[in-house]
C-alpha cells in the first residue's frame, strides 16, 4: 500500500518538476509522510533534490535529511549553500545533525557551525564516533533533581514540553541527576502523575537503573533495550555524570543496518554503503569481486582432489553420480551451524568461553543428523545404482560429512570472533571451501577403502 502511494506521489512529482511546477512539487510532497518523503527524494534527479529542498518548510527538510541513507544525505548536504543546511540542521535532533555533519568534510563543517543557532548542542556530540553510545545520544532531554518535589518536577516538565516532540519516547523516562549531573535514578511521567504532588523525586524514582559509557558500542546499547525493554538509556561519562540519552527510535536503525550488513556478508559480499539500486555497478563490483575470486582460487582444491582420485573415479563411474548430493548436503549442514552459531553469538546466548560446550553439542548434533540422512541415502542411492557397496558407500560419506560440516561449522564463528574478525564475513565462504573440498576427499577416500579401487 505504502509503495503505491510513494510510487504514485514520484510519478506525480515528476511530471511537476518536469513542467517547472515547483509550488505544486512542493505541495504534494509536503502532504506525505517523512519516510515517503525520503523514499521519493531519493530517486530524483542530483539537480532536482538540490532545487527543492532549499523550497520546503525547515521541518520538512530536515525529515527527509534525516530519513535518507546517511551516504545520500550527506551527498545531498554537502551540495546545498551554508546558510540553508545550517537552517535545516537546526531544525533536527541534535544527534541526527552530529551524524550528518559528521558525515561531511571538516572545512565545510566548521562553516555550518558558525552559521547555525543550536550549534552549542551539536558540537558535544561530535566527538564521538557515529558508532558508539555518544554518536547516538542526544543531548536534548529533561533532568530532574533528587529533591525537587513532584509538583516542581512537573512544572519544569510543562516548561520544558513545548521545545519536545510531543510524540517522542523521551517523555516517559525521565532521569534524575544531583547537584553534580551525576546520574541517581529514574521516574516515569505516569508515575509522577499518579504521586502526590508534596513528595519528593527521591522518594518515587527507581535507583536500580542500567546506564552506559559514551563510548560503548552501538551493537551492545540496542542488546540491552532489547534485552531488558527499555525505551530509553542514559549514557554517562567516566565521572558517571548524564550526558545524553539512546531512545529506542534510534536503536531500531541500528538493529536494522546491523542485520542489513550480516545478511550481506553471509553471502560473500562487503555490506553496501548506499541502497542497492542507487549502488553503482562499479561498486557494486567492487564489493562482490573479493570474495568470488578467492573462493573461485580456493575452489581448485576440489579439483586437486578429484584428480588425485582419478583413477578411482575412472574404475567406477556411478561414483560421479552422488558428488553433487554429497558437497551439497555437507554445504547446507554447515550453513545451518554457522548461522545458528553466529546468531548465538550475536545475542548473548554464548560466548568465546563456551567453545568446548558448542563443539560437543554439535558434534553430536551432526552425528543424528548424519545418521538419519545416511538412511536415507542409502535408499536413494540403491535406486539410482545396483551396487549395495556403492550405496553403502554413500551413507557412510553423508555420515560423516555432516559430522564434519556441524564440527567446522561451530568452530568458525568462533574462531573469527576471537580473531576479532567479524565471523559472517569469513564464515559462509570458508564454509564453502572446506566442505566442497574436504567432503569430496572423505567420499572418495571411504569409496577406496569401502569398493576396493
Amino acid at each position: 500500500m505504502e509503495q503505491t502511494i510513494v510510487q504514485q506521489a514520484l510519478e506525480q512529482i515528476s511530471n511537476y518538476l518536469e513542467d517547472n511546477r515547483w509550488d505544486q512539487a512542493v505541495s504534494l510532497l509536503e502532504s506525505l509522510r517523512p519516510p515517503d518523503q525520503a523514499d521519493v527524494f531519493e530517486v530524483l534527479p542530483e539537480e532536482q533534490q538540490q532545487a527543492l529542498l532549499p523550497r520546503l518548510e525547515l521541518e520538512d527538510s530536515a525529515d527527509i535529511l534525516e530519513e535518507m541513507d546517511d551516504e545520500e544525505a550527506a551527498h545531498l548536504a554537502a551540495r546545498l549553500q551554508a546558510e540553508a543546511l545550517a537552517a535545516i540542521l537546526d531544525e533536527m535532533e541534535a544527534d541526527e545533525a552530529a551524524d550528518l555533519l559528521g558525515d561531511l568534510p571538516s572545512d565545510l563543517v566548521k562553516g555550518i557551525l558558525a552559521r547555525m543557532k543550536d550549534a552549542e548542542l551539536v558540537r558535544p556530540l561530535l566527538i564521538h564516533p557515529d558508532e558508539s553510545a555518544g554518536g547516538l545520544m542526544t543531548s536534548e532531554f529533561p533532568a530532574l533533581r533528587e529533591k525537587q518535589t513532584v509538583a516542581e518536577a512537573l512544572a519544569c516538565l510543562r516548561a520544558w514540553a513545548p521545545e519536545e516532540d510531543p510524540g517522542s519516547q523521551r517523555s516517559y523516562y525521565i532521569y534524575v541527576v544531583d547537584r553534580e549531573q551525576r546520574l541517581r535514578g529514574v521516574v516515569s511521567l505516569l508515575r509522577l502523575l499518579a504521586t502526590d504532588p508534596w513528595k519528593r523525586v527521591k522518594d518515587v524514582m527507581d535507583r536500580d537503573i542500567m546506564s552506559v559509557q559514551a563510548g560503548a558500542d552501538q551493537e551492545e546499547c540496542a542488546q540491552l533495550l532489547a534485552r531488558y525493554d527499555l525505551l530509553s538509556l542514559p549514557v554517562v561519562n567516566g565521572e558517571h555524570r548524564l550526558i545524553g540519552i539512546i531512545t529506542a527510535d534510534d536503536l531500531v536503525d541500528v538493529l536494522q543496518n546491523e542485520a542489513t550488513e550480516d545478511i550481506q556478508r553471509l553471502g560473500g559480499a562487503e555490506p553496501l554503503s548506499r541502497p542497492y539500486l542507487s549502488t553503482g555497478i562499479w561498486q557494486m563490483t567492487r564489493k562482490r569481486i573479493g570474495w568470488l575470486l578467492l573462493l573461485f582460487i580456493t575452489a581448485t582444491l576440489t579439483g586437486e582432489v578429484m584428480r588425485l582420485f582419478e583413477h578411482e573415479l575412472a574404475a567406477v563411474v556411478a561414483l560421479t553420480y552422488f558428488i553433487p548430493l554429497l558437497i551439497g548436503t555437507g554445504g547446507n549442514a554447515g550453513s545451518q551451524t554457522t548461522n545458528l552459531v553466529i546468531r548465538a553469538l550475536a545475542v548473548g546466548d554464548v560466548r568465546l568461553r563456551d567453545f568446548l560446550r558448542v563443539f560437543w553439542h554439535e558434534i553430536r548434533t551432526g552425528l543424528f543428523l548424519g545418521l538419519c540422512m545416511g538412511g536415507v541415502a542409502y535408499l536413494r542411492a540403491s535406486t539410482w545404482v545396483q551396487d549395495p557397496w556403492i550405496a553403502l558407500t554413500v551413507a557412510l560419506s553423508i555420515v560423516v560429512i555432516v559430522l564434519w560440516s556441524t564440527s567446522v561449522g561451530s568452530l568458525l564463528p568462533m574462531l573469527a570472533e576471537r580473531l576479532h574478525i567479524d565471523p559472517t564475513v569469513v564464515s559462509g565462504p570458508a564454509m564453502s571451501t572446506l566442505v566442497d573440498a574436504a567432503g569430496l576427499f572423505i567420499y572418495l577416500s571411504i569409496a577406496k577403502v569401502v569398493l576396493g579401487v
